[in-house]
């Protein structure tokens, strides 16, 4: 699975996830006994053609080991489940780099604990008991990767500017994955897809996805080459990977020790501003550290701002104390999708400076946003290699780091941005804070 950033995992226990692509790193894991692993690409933070550059050069070095091991694959490109991101620059990219001739691609969106499901072909985010069609939320409305249309074919179209049409793409409805013969029946259509079709998913609940990835094990081990674009919950059905319940708060705080736990969050969207309002109300005594973003911007005020910053956090910290380090929750864009994808990445870049400057170690640690996450892991904490341990809260992945990282054994909390209701964030650290 190539993830565009950490919160892909969020349906799986079990398996690694690898943020470098070596040669020696991708064969020791194709040749090992976990039926899938993670490359994390944190793709959804870079301009078009550093993404596809990006999908290109993986590709060629997936090939490349797959080849070496003489193991086959299947690729999946695990992407945004409100349909963010870069497509299909980047599965053409992959493609591309894999060689491959690819039988169909399948864009499969659902992720069910965070409420976007797919009904006669419209791709829906659900609030309690609203349905909203994707094209009419926030999510639609990003300035790096915003779109109009909901219908999943016409959202095909739209973003391949026509070349492939809406007419073309097949669809998978919930009327034939349910059918009494659901799985023969979408097995014949699978034989009758024309050589590269496009077929997009319908999705309500695991079983619809469970008749699926029944219906294309035979066609897999006849060679059959297909692409996915995907969320999270179709990769952990392909991958035979079972559902388990969230892990506790004892298991994700580190015994022993008296230093507070730290909260990272980057996220920009109103769900999560949402989130940490609900947080501060729920836990008043958490040491609040705002990052000042039009500081974070100016290059003469910068410094400055992160010191103070690194500084709040560390006397937090280190008397005990929980603390949540925040960015500034007004938006600030760029002129068109780039110069806002630059912004994010300088304020990004600030907060991987300051946790990275902590001269302690938290006892536990939550990033919030899935750019966010990416970046804490990578770059403040060093992670090459870690362990998906399983879920803290539905659709909130807990990886263990590995032991070449700033803080080996951390259980490190991805939080997705755009997950969980507004309490999600509270519920989380106050069970977090409640530990002894």
């Amino acid at each position: 699975m190539l993830d565009d950033d950490p919160t892909g995992t969020q349906t799986v226990h079990g398996v690694p996830v690898l943020t470098s692509w070596e040669p020696a790193a991708l064969r020791a894991e194709l040749l090992s006994a976990a039926p899938s692993f993670y490359l994390l690409t944190n793709s959804r933070a870079l301009p078009p053609e550093e993404a596809a550059a990006l999908g290109e050069e993986i590709g060629r070095a997936l090939a490349a080991a797959v080849e070496e091991c003489g193991v086959a694959v299947q690729v999946l490109s695990r992407g945004d489940s409100t349909l963010r991101g870069h497509f299909p620059g980047e599965t053409d990219a992959l493609l591309k780099g894999l060689g491959w001739t690819c039988d169909a691609t399948f864009v499969v969106p659902a992720f069910f604990a965070g409420g976007r499901i797919t009904i006669g072909d419209v791709h829906y985010v659900a609030e309690g008991d609203e349905l909203t069609p994707v094209g009419e939320t926030e999510f639609a409305r990003d300035a790096a990767f915003g779109f109009r249309s909901s219908r999943l074919q016409d959202w095909v179209e739209e973003k391949t500017r026509g070349r492939v049409r809406a007419s073309e793409v097949v669809s998978i409805g919930l009327e034939l994955l349910r059918a009494a013969d659901g799985e023969e029946r979408v097995a014949r259509r699978l034989e009758e897809l024309a050589r590269g079709a496009t077929v997009v998913v319908n999705a309500e609940a695991h079983g619809d996805l469970a008749v699926l990835t029944h219906a294309l094990a035979e066609p897999a081990l006849r060679g059959r080459r297909y692409l996915f674009r995907t969320a999270a919950d179709f990769a952990a059905a392909y991958a035979g990977i079972e559902p388990r319940a969230p892990l506790a708060a004892a298991e994700l705080v580190e015994a022993g020790s008296r230093m507070g736990g730290l909260l990272v969050a980057g996220s920009y969207v109103g769900k999560t501003t949402r989130q940490l309002d609900a947080l501060f109300a729920a836990v008043p005594g958490l040491a609040r550290v705002e990052i000042a973003v039009e500081r974070v911007l100016e290059a003469g005020e910068r410094d400055a701002e992160l010191a103070r910053c690194v500084s709040a956090l560390a006397e937090a910290i280190g008397r005990g104390e929980h603390a949540a380090l925040f960015t500034s929750r007004r938006l600030v864009t760029g002129g068109d999708g780039r110069g806002s994808l630059a912004i994010g990445d300088a304020v990004s870049r600030a907060v991987v400076e300051i946790v990275s400057s902590l001269p302690l170690r938290p006892r536990w640690l939550v990033a919030k946003g899935g750019i966010t996450s990416s970046d804490v892991a990578t770059r403040a904490l060093g992670i090459r290699r870690a362990e998906v341990l399983g879920q803290a809260l539905p659709g909130v992945p807990v990886w263990r780091t590995g032991g070449e990282s700033r803080w080996p054994g951390l259980a490190y909390v991805v939080f997705p941005g755009n997950v969980g209701g507004e309490d999600a964030l509270a519920r989380l650290v106050s069970g977090l804070a409640a530990v002894r």
